[in-house]
């Protein structure tokens, strides 16, 4: 039976986390609950208030495991990496383990990709191939509000999700398993959606403000 928790706005802000090994692979998300999240995403802003994003849930298992497949891919190159967390050391034990946790947390879900009940693919009308910085940061602005409102109204409903980018390197290939006309869309991501096991999570650690809040100049 879907469920609304009884969050506080900080309290939603502050611990709609990344989830990964928590989400339940076995329980059922009715579409009408993942229709109001939508409902709530697109009241975010707009440029121009154009609104042209558009929302493929995918729940067909077949094209479900297809897209987990290619994300096996993407996460697979990320992980032979340099820059992969999971291949690097600091020194600090705590940062180390925590490092640790979450390369773990994230090999999981490359596994489980293709398993989780609906997979989320935002798209907005449009293609950004080779745009300046400043193309790129107004296109986007018009999709990533609202990926972002979906992802908050998915956590106040016991809802987890994850923003994940790795199958866009594989994007055409997954516009063909969903019929996403490549040439005139864009995918912006691909949100893994499940309940999550639990809805206990908890502000994460963050660098300090005083690190990297800038007053008037750098």
């Amino acid at each position: 039976m879907p469920i609304e928790l009884d969050l506080t706005a900080d309290e939603l802000l502050s611990t709609t986390r990344t989830v990964r090994k928590r989400l339940d692979l076995d329980r059922e998300v009715p579409l009408e609950v993942v229709r109001e999240c939508l409902e709530l995403a697109v009241q975010a802003p707009s440029g121009s208030n154009r609104q042209g994003w558009h929302w493929v849930v995918v729940t067909d298992p077949d094209k479900r495991r297809r897209l987990g497949e290619l994300y096996r891919r993407g996460f697979e190159a990320y992980r032979s990496a340099p820059e992969y967390l999971g291949n690097k050391t600091t020194g600090d034990a705590e940062v180390d383990a925590t490092r640790k946790r979450v390369a773990g947390s994230a090999e999981y879900l490359a596994e489980k990709m293709g398993e989780v009940p609906v997979l989320l693919v935002p798209c907005l009308l449009g293609r950004v191939d080779g745009a300046t910085g400043a193309q790129s940061a107004s296109y986007w602005g018009s999709l990533f509000p609202a990926v972002w409102s979906f992802c908050l109204a998915a956590r106040s409903r016991g809802l987890g999700t994850a923003w994940t980018t790795l199958h866009l390197g594989y994007e055409r290939e997954a516009a063909e398993v969903l019929g996403i006309p490549y040439e005139k869309v864009t995918q912006g991501a691909l949100i893994p959606v499940a309940y999550s096991k639990g809805t206990d999570f908890k502000p994460a650690g963050r660098t300090g403000l005083d690190e990297i809040v800038h007053f008037d100049t750098w």
